[in-house]
C-alpha cells in the first residue's frame, strides 16, 4: 500500500473532523459529547472500542491477522476554559471553552491513523490500540486510564504520542532522547502562629514573618543543595494571610510548585521542604505544615523507540526537518504516565505557518493550526506503527 497516497485520500476528511471537534470543545472530565463523536467515527469504520474509560475516554483496537506486538497511540481530547477570538467558520460554539492546545488536531490525527490501520488489518502482524484520553489539562486522565487497564489485554509494548507545536513550522518535527518534560508537584504550606493587635507584637507569634523566612530558606535548596547542572525550579506562586494591616494574623498559606527532571531530586527536595518549614516555624514559636499533592512524573523517552521514530521522521519530512530539543522542558505533560509504564516516544509536530497568520502560542485565545500538519502527523504515526510491529 502507498501510505502517502492513502493519507492524501483522507486528508480533507481529517481536516473536516478536526474542525468538528474544534467547534464543540469540552472541559476536562466533561468530554461526554466528544467521546460520543469519537465513537461515531469508530462505528462508521467498524473499529472495536470501549468507551467510558476514565469516565469520558475511549480505547479502540485494531487486531492484526497475526500475533505480534501491540502498539498504543494516545491523543488527549479536552479543551481549555478560554474564550476563542479567532473569526473562523468553525469557531468554538461553547462559550468560554476552546481547543487552544491543539487537542482537536490530536483527535483528528488519531482517528485518521485508526481509519488507515483498520484498512490494513489483514496485513498487520500484531495489534494497535488507540487511547482517546480525557483530562490532560487538569487531573491527569492518563494515570486513570492506565489504572483502568488500557495497557493490558492485550499487553501494550510501546506507546507513542505527539503534540502540535506553534514554535516550529509545518513539516518540521522536534523530539529528544531521554528526559523530555519535568515532574510537577503542588506544595501547600500552612504556617500557624498567634494573632494579636499590631501594636502588641510581643504577645503574638507572627506567621507572616515566619513565612518570609521560610520563603528565603526554600530558595536555597535550589542554589545550595542541588547541582547547578540539574534543572530544578521551585516557585512560591501564592501567599495569603491576614485581613488588615494592623492585625497580626493567625495563619498564612502558601501554594508552591516543584518541577524537576530527576526522581531522586524530587524526593530529596520534598524532604527538605518539610524540614525547613517545620524547623523554622518551631524556631519562631509557630507551627508549620506541608501538604504535598503529587503531580505528573517526568516524561522520559525510550532511546530505542526514539531511534525507530527518527528513521520514520527522516523518511516522511526529510532529515533536514528533524530537529532535536537542546534540553528538557520544565513544563509537565501527563503522557509521562505512559512513559513510566511502557517504552514510549513523545514528539512535537510543527503547526506554525506565518504566511497564513498561524503563529499564536498554545493556550492563546487566537491559537490555531496550519491544517497541512494533520496529514503529516497521520503519515508519521502510520509508518511508526508498521515499523515497530515489523521490528
Amino acid at each position: 500500500m502507498d501510505i502517502k497516497k492513502k493519507v492524501e485520500s483522507i486528508s480533507d476528511e481529517i481536516i473536516s473532523i478536526r474542525r468538528e471537534f474544534h467547534k464543540y470543545p469540552e472541559l476536562s472530565g466533561k468530554e461526554y459529547k466528544t467521546m460520543e463523536r469519537i465513537c461515531k467515527y469508530l462505528d462508521l469504520w467498524g473499529i472495536e472500542y470501549k468507551k467510558g474509560i476514565a469516565e469520558t475516554g475511549v480505547v479502540a483496537i485494531v487486531r492484526g491477522r497475526e500475533d505480534g506486538k501491540t502498539i498504543g497511540l494516545r491523543a488527549d481530547i479536552d479543551g481549555l476554559p478560554i474564550r476563542e477570538e479567532n473569526e473562523i467558520d468553525y469557531k468554538s460554539t461553547n462559550e468560554g471553552v476552546m481547543h487552544a492546545c491543539g487537542h482537536d488536531a490530536h483527535i483528528a490525527i488519531l482517528l485518521g491513523v485508526a481509519k488507515i490501520i483498520k484498512s490494513m488489518e489483514e496485513e498487520l502482524k500484531g495489534n494497535v490500540k488507540f487511547f482517546f484520553q480525557p483530562a490532560e489539562e487538569t487531573i491527569g486522565g492518563a494515570e486513570r486510564m492506565i489504572k483502568e487497564g488500557c495497557l493490558e489485554e492485550p499487553y501494550v509494548d510501546v506507546v507513542l504520542g505527539l503534540h502540535v507545536s506553534p514554535n516550529i513550522d509545518t513539516g518540521v518535527v522536534q523530539l529528544k532522547y531521554g528526559k523530555v518534560n519535568a515532574s510537577s508537584d503542588t506544595i501547600i504550606i500552612v504556617v500557624k502562629g498567634k494573632s494579636a493587635h499590631g501594636a502588641n507584637p510581643e504577645i503574638a507569634v507572627d506567621p507572616v514573618v515566619i513565612s518570609a523566612n521560610i520563603i528565603m530558606a526554600l530558595q536555597t535548596i535550589v542554589s545550595r543543595n542541588i547541582s547547578p547542572q540539574e534543572a530544578t525550579v521551585f516557585t512560591v506562586g501564592s501567599i495569603h494571610g491576614g485581613t488588615k494591616g494592623n492585625i497580626i494574623p493567625e495563619e498564612v498559606t502558601m501554594e508552591c510548585i516543584l518541577r524537576t527532571l530527576d526522581e531522586d531530586i524530587r524526593k530529596y527536595f520534598k524532604e527538605r521542604i518539610i524540614s525547613i518549614v517545620e524547623d523554622i516555624s518551631r524556631a519562631y514559636g509557630g507551627y508549620g505544615q506541608v501538604i504535598i499533592e503529587e503531580g505528573y512524573p517526568s516524561l522520559i523517552n525510550n532511546d530505542e523507540i526514539v531511534d525507530s521514530v527518527v528513521q520514520v521522521l527522516e523518511e516522511v519530512v526529510g532529515k533536514e526537518n528533524v530537529k532535536f530539543f537542546p534540553h528538557a522542558a520544565l513544563f509537565a505533560e501527563d503522557f509521562a504516565y505512559f512513559s513510566q509504564a511502557r517504552k514510549a516516544c513523545y514528539f512535537s509536530l510543527g503547526c506554525r505557518n506565518e504566511g497564513k497568520g498561524i503563529l499564536h502560542p498554545l493556550h492563546s485565545s487566537k491559537f490555531n493550526i496550519d491544517e497541512d500538519c494533520l496529514k503529516v502527523g497521520v503519515e508519521i504515526q502510520v509508518r511508526n506503527i508498521l515499523k515497530l510491529l515489523n521490528s
